[in-house]
């Protein structure tokens, strides 16, 4: 690559350095990559970061086996992460039905890269994906907490594309000569994502005069500090299951107490939604008798007297 550095190369290599700023010399890390532009982009990007860094960069390209090809495809991604000098392993994961084709393909996609083992694990969702993200929560109407978008870093996963758009990624493609492929699932109108991303978002582009994208992001990047600072204040409240304690709370806390203790209770955290949380609040702030409130993952809970306790789900009833 020569000539003046693509100025889409050089935002990608800053982002990734400052996402990876924390982690010192040796240590591991993983890129999830399926052969599309934006994770091929961030591998390229990584992949001189981690030289200058000193740090241990591996590549998982992940075969979900979903499309007849989809080997082949993994093979060619994993080719041209070779020219890059990037170390590959293919891993073939068995899709479930869970929630849904994209969400089950997801879930096995995450377990297998949680399972390298590495420092940090990197994601290349892109500002785009964010915007559409939070649309898709706005449409469920599952409370801030769905339109809050994706974290920057999660543990150990790490999203440092969040600020570039697609089209960067396609660009740092272009100026590594890497040749990406193009999910067809990603053209599919079966998939309610591919049209909030082909209709949607183009629509609302053109209504409002642009800009759409980057203000979705923004705003979930303000809901998640927000969120994160209720959570703060729900881990600190003692008492959890007193209904005296949650009636005096703020209603916006009290549900985010609520939350935590249905999940440490084994609630399913994946499919327990603003309704379910409705449910529990009325336990607490317009008891009449409910028998018990179940919950996603076997779990119910219920009012006796003054406290609130979360069990199993009978079985028959």
């Amino acid at each position: 690559m020569g000539g003046a550095l693509d100025p889409a190369v050089a935002a990608g290599r800053n982002v990734v350095r400052d996402a990876l700023a924390d982690l010192g010399a040796g240590s591991r890390i993983a890129i999830g990559v399926s052969g599309g532009a934006d994770s091929l982009a961030l591998a390229a990007v990584t992949a001189f970061v981690a030289r200058r860094e000193a740090l241990e960069l591996v590549a998982v390209v992940v075969d979900h086996g979903l499309q007849t090809d989809s080997a082949r495809v993994a093979e060619r991604a994993a080719a041209q992460l070779a020219s890059l000098d990037v170390p590959a392993e293919v891993r073939r994961v068995e899709v479930g039905r869970a929630g849904g084709p994209e969400a089950a393909a997801r879930t096995a996609r995450l377990t297998a890269l949680a399972s390298t083992g590495v420092d940090a694990v990197l994601l290349a969702h892109t500002l785009d994906d964010q915007a559409e993200t939070v649309l898709l929560g706005l449409g469920r109407g599952s409370g801030p907490r769905s339109i809050s978008g994706m974290a920057a870093r999660d543990g150990v996963w790490r999203r440092p594309f969040l600020t570039l758009r697609r089209a960067d990624t396609e660009r740092i493609c272009r100026a590594h000569g890497l040749d990406w492929w193009t999910d067809p699932h990603n053209s599919d109108p079966a998939f309610r994502r591919v049209r909030v991303r082909h209709e949607v978002i183009p629509l609302l582009e053109d209504v409002l005069g642009g800009g759409v994208a980057e203000a979705l992001a923004r705003t979930a990047d303000q809901l998640r500090a927000d969120g994160a600072h209720l959570d703060d204040l729900a881990a600190d409240v003692t008492s959890p299951h007193d209904v005296a304690v949650l009636a005096a709370l703020p209603s916006a806390l009290r549900s985010r107490v609520l939350r935590r203790t249905a999940l440490a209770a084994g609630a399913d955290a994946a499919a327990l939604s603003a309704a379910h949380l409705a449910q529990l609040d009325r336990l607490v702030t317009d008891w009449h008798g409910q028998r018990r409130i179940e919950l996603p993952g076997g779990v119910s809970a219920t009012r006796t007297g003054a406290s609130l306790s979360f069990a199993n789900t009978p079985v028959g009833g």
